[in-house]
């Protein structure tokens, strides 16, 4: 692989991460999120996107190196699940912000948590690097899953 085509695939992937951050960033908090009732740990509203942007980027990078290291034939599944996965991260915020159901996202995130840890299981038995580099997004969506369960529960 030239090292245009790798740099390609590497702006490529961390370019369509912070895509759906990008579109589910359309969805904002507003007055509604503002009117909840939030547990004691809920983070000042300007960490969110800072978090979220370095974690767009470190998803995309891990899933550049299973490509760059396996090519998509060879990592057709693990990807296939990433992509999964990042749809279910994108989803989360039309439920809760677009909807304003943090029921139904709390489904989802419990859906995308498990799926985050089998992307990680399956990156990692791929490019060991990629499944470590996803561990910070899973602390981050553990956590996000706590906020979530607790704004459902308190409102």
């Amino acid at each position: 692989m030239s090292k245009t085509s790798s740099l390609t695939g590497l702006i490529l992937a961390v370019v369509i991460c912070l895509g759906v951050g990008f579109l589910s960033g359309q969805f904002k908090p507003g007055e509604w999120y503002q009117s909840l009732v939030k547990p004691d740990l809920t983070p000042p509203g300007w960490i969110f996107p800072v978090v979220w942007t370095f974690l767009y980027i470190i998803m995309g990078i891990s899933a550049w190196l299973v490509w760059r290291q396996n090519g998509f034939k060879a990592a057709l599944w693990p990807l296939s699940v990433f992509i999964l996965q990042l749809l279910l991260n994108g989803l989360w915020t039309v439920f809760f912000f677009g909807l304003k159901m943090p029921g139904l996202a709390f489904i989802d995130i419990i859906l995308l948590w498990g799926m985050i840890l089998y992307t990680i299981v399956l990156f990692w038995s791929k490019v060991p690097l990629a499944g470590v580099l996803l561990l910070p997004y899973f602390l981050w969506v553990t956590f996000a899953s706590y906020l979530n369960y607790a704004i459902w529960r308190l409102n």
